[in-house]
């Protein structure tokens, strides 16, 4: 069974919320809290595998609750959010910089047309974050080949042909982005293109606030639109984005690849077919496999590919799968990321 703590101000919504959530016969609530004192009070005594987390609520706001929690009790924390206010939705990624794993929509009302689907979603997001080791993390195989450092003369050929940048990130994703992108400078001469799974509704406000605690120039990609160098752009909700030979994004709605749409896979494809060795693919943390095969793609074309380490991967799924491909020139932490792309750029 997973244990779930509710934290939810409203009794309504909370009520709601436990009704979904113990629908299923996997997941057990073992508590609720109005509010992020009581939520710091519950964790500690009744030692929840995940908690469903309001933001706004009295007392103590579920961004502060989280932080606590993450200080003192780690555990996995989804944000499950009603508010379509985009400042509002903004507000909710701030929790993720506070430890939070997901952030999701909360479910509809029964009797909306899209309330089993939405339910389904709560339940799936439980399950999955259930799974992941904010404490201990994910324990080495041992199966995991060791990676080779690029050799000093390759990486003086790759300082004159870095044309694209292409980033797929899931699950942990959006903080490890903030790090990337704030750390590149602001004359940086190579446009990025990023794929990041997020709940539906949440895209606008994710790239608002990554553009506002980054710096950097950062927009939803809009099909057929230039690319300019020192920006970058964000796939959005249910398109596939590729590239053409003229510099420009190309949003496909040929529906989901593997069942995600975007898809990373997608990108790493299209940006291998028309960069060549002319790009750079990196490979976040998440669950899955989605752009591994593709990474691989791209490196036998010639291009840099990097991968997140596992010690700084909140889900090294994605990761790891791209690593026992053999598809990683090289598997670096964030900050180690930032400056290898850095170094390349001089």
């Amino acid at each position: 069974m997973i244990k779930v703590l509710v934290v939810e101000d409203s009794p309504v919504v909370r009520e709601f919320l436990v009704y979904v959530l113990c629908s299923d016969p996997e997941i057990q609530v073992i508590g609720t809290a109005t509010n992020g004192e009581e939520a710091l009070e519950a964790v500690e005594q009744k030692k929840p595998d995940v908690i469903t987390m309001d933001i706004h609520m009295p007392r103590m706001n579920g961004i502060e609750a989280t932080r606590r929690i993450m200080e003192t009790h780690p555990t996995p924390i989804i944000i499950v959010s009603a508010s379509e206010n985009l400042k509002e939705v903004e507000t909710t990624f701030h929790a993720l910089e506070m430890g939070a794993l997901s952030v999701i929509s909360r479910p509809k009302g029964i009797g909306h047309p899209n309330q089993i689907t939405s339910a389904k979603e709560l339940i799936r997001t439980v399950k999955l974050m259930s799974e992941v080791k904010v404490v201990r993390r994910w324990v080495r195989s041992g199966t995991i080949p060791v990676v080779p450092s690029v050799i000093k003369e390759q990486e003086k050929k790759l300082r004159k042909r870095i044309g694209v940048i292409a980033i797929g990130a899931s699950t942990g994703g959006p903080v490890i982005l903030q790090t990337i992108l704030a750390g590149f400078p602001k004359d940086f001469p190579v446009s990025v293109l990023i794929v990041q799974h997020i709940a539906s509704g949440f895209m606008r406000g994710f790239v608002d606030w990554l553009a506002q605690s980054t710096g950097f120039p950062i927009h939803v990609a809009v099909h057929g639109e230039t690319f300019s160098f020192g920006h970058a752009y964000v796939a959005p909700e249910g398109s596939q984005m590729g590239v053409s030979p003229d510099n420009r994004i190309l949003l496909s709605q040929c529906g989901p690849l593997g069942g995600l749409n975007p898809s990373i896979s997608y990108l790493f494809r299209s940006v291998s077919e028309v960069y060549g060795s002319n790009a750079v693919g990196i490979l976040l943390t998440g669950m899955g496999k989605d752009g591994a095969e593709e990474l691989k793609l791209m490196k036998e074309k010639g291009a840099l590919t990097i991968v997140q380490d596992e010690a700084s991967s909140i889900v090294f799924g994605m990761p790891g799968e791209a690593i026992k491909l053999g598809a990683a020139t090289y598997v670096l932490s964030p900050e180690k990321i930032v400056s290898l792309i850095i170094d390349l750029m001089k």
